[in-house]
């Protein structure tokens, strides 16, 4: 049983390639007879690696207990010991976490620290930098095939697309998992043979916490009916493993066909990409970008919205507006984007050709600016947001002083322009109506009269003043 758990060990790891034996390990070691095992097999392979440990402070004397362990068993490996200690709770109320939320997150940056390179051991010594070493770093966790299952099924009852239903990667970065195949049983009967100590955890009885719920009480109660449910969950995870692999090839087939990358923004056909109807490919465009899954019906009602609608993601660092029958995707920052959205209490925004500064102010015996660099428009004709962007073919406007309409590439070629001049010529858009060829000419609808009251003043900047 011990070498054939040792032998499985590590020719999951060569088929996997999870690492070397050159390659410096990090373990994540809490004391329990998980990371306790894992141990004992990276020390039995041969592998060369040090120990951290996170202190919580969530179990008082009980904490403090696993920290010593943990010291402990760094002395019996003689290997290096890192520790952190938290203050978790704090964490979590300054961030409106829950005490798993807030534990993960410090868990995983404090992780990632390390495997940069800022290495700080116990008592606050300092170690021997990873940067000046050729090796590479892994940090290696001790999940298990029963952690996997009990991530399905949460994921699968809180609600998640295909992704989900895959469970714990065996590795993403920098992070490895050599366990995963190994069943909690399987690492008791090695730690017993081994004759290995580890510390228990008494808050996993509680089923309080989500993850114990499950594990205590759920899959139990399932295997009264289904006895081979943990084989069972095993085995469906690897069939879902295998049905994304064909989903994420259609997905980047119809990404490729319907996303047209222009500089930072990307434009797809509005028309086009709702005639699929289809939800999960809208999400798998837009999550790229920062947007939540929730954010998929606003995507569909955007599509029947007025030009110059848009929706902003979460982070506010991307739109998805609607400009025609395009959605375009662009950075809400303005460098480099081609379409940039103006709001009504905007009074300045950078764009590649300089700043443009807006002013609203009563119009009441003023003669309206007539210089390129300024313009001055009807406020009550004006619809926000504004849509600040690059002129297209077959674009059109009324140009001051005309009744008739003209298309700005006529106008363009009237004023004499060349074919590279008029590639950075720029046009600000109200409810679909372009208002001013920036720094050029305003359209004849909204320019300023004797019954005008307020007027919008938009003042040029250019770059490097």
């Amino acid at each position: 049983m011990i070498m054939e758990l040792l032998d499985k060990f590590i020719t999951g790891i060569k088929k996997t390639h999870l690492f070397s034996p050159k390659d410096k390990l990090l373990l994540a070691v809490s004391g329990g007879v998980d990371s306790v095992v894992l141990c004992e097999l990276c020390k039995q392979a041969g592998y060369d690696f040090a120990m951290a440990h996170c202190n919580f402070k969530l179990r008082d004397k009980e904490s403090e207990r696993d920290k010593e362990f943990v010291s402990h068993l760094a002395k019996k490996y003689n290997v290096e010991f890192l520790v952190k200690d938290f203050d978790t709770k704090e964490y979590a109320g300054e961030h409106k976490l829950s005490i798993q939320e807030a534990a993960r997150e410090l868990r995983y940056g404090w992780f990632a620290e390390l495997v940069n390179g800022q290495w700080s051991i116990v008592n606050g010594q300092s170690a021997e930098s990873i940067h000046h070493s050729p090796l590479t770093i892994h940090l290696l966790t001790a999940h298990h095939s029963d952690d996997n299952n009990e991530t399905l099924l949460m994921n699968f009852f809180r609600g998640t697309g295909l992704h989900g239903l895959t469970g714990i990667p065996v590795s993403v970065n920098y992070i490895r998992r050599p366990l995963l195949n190994f069943s909690k049983d399987e690492l008791l009967a090695f730690a017993k043979k081994n004759n290995l100590e580890f510390v228990e955890d008494s808050s996993n009885q509680s089923s309080k916490y989500t993850r114990n719920f499950f594990r205590n009480e759920i899959i139990p109660a399932i295997s009264k009916v289904y006895p081979q449910v943990k084989e069972n969950l095993q085995n469906n995870m690897e069939r879902f493993k295998e049905t994304e692999k064909l989903y994420r090839l259609s997905v980047e087939a119809l990404k490729k066909k319907l996303c047209r990358v222009k500089g930072k923004e990307v434009h797809i056909p509005v028309r086009q990409l709702m005639g699929f109807n289809n939800r999960a490919l809208v999400y798998e465009i837009i999550s790229e970008y920062g947007f939540q899954e929730k954010q998929v019906e606003e995507v569909f009602k955007l599509a029947g919205s007025d030009s110059g609608k848009y929706i902003t993601s979460p982070s506010n660092e991307h739109r998805i507006i609607k400009h025609r029958h395009w959605f375009i995707i662009s950075p809400v920052a303005s460098g480099g984007s081609e379409n940039i959205i103006i709001e009504e209490n905007d009074k300045e925004i950078s764009y590649p050709g300089g700043t443009l500064q807006l002013e609203t102010t009563p119009a009441i015996n003023h003669k309206p600016q007539t210089t390129n660099s300024e313009a001055c428009l009807d406020a009550k004709e004006i619809r926000f947001p504004l849509l600040l962007r690059k002129w297209k073919t077959g674009d059109y406007f009324y140009p001051l002083g005309m009744k008739k309409k003209k298309k700005i590439n006529r106008f363009l070629i009237d004023q004499k322009f060349s074919a590279s001049a008029k590639e950075s010529i720029w046009v600000i858009e109200s409810d679909q109506r372009i208002t001013w060829v920036v720094g050029h000419r305003i359209d004849e609808r909204f320019k300023i009269t004797d019954q005008t009251k307020n007027m919008i003043r938009l003042s040029i900047v250019p770059s490097g003043k």
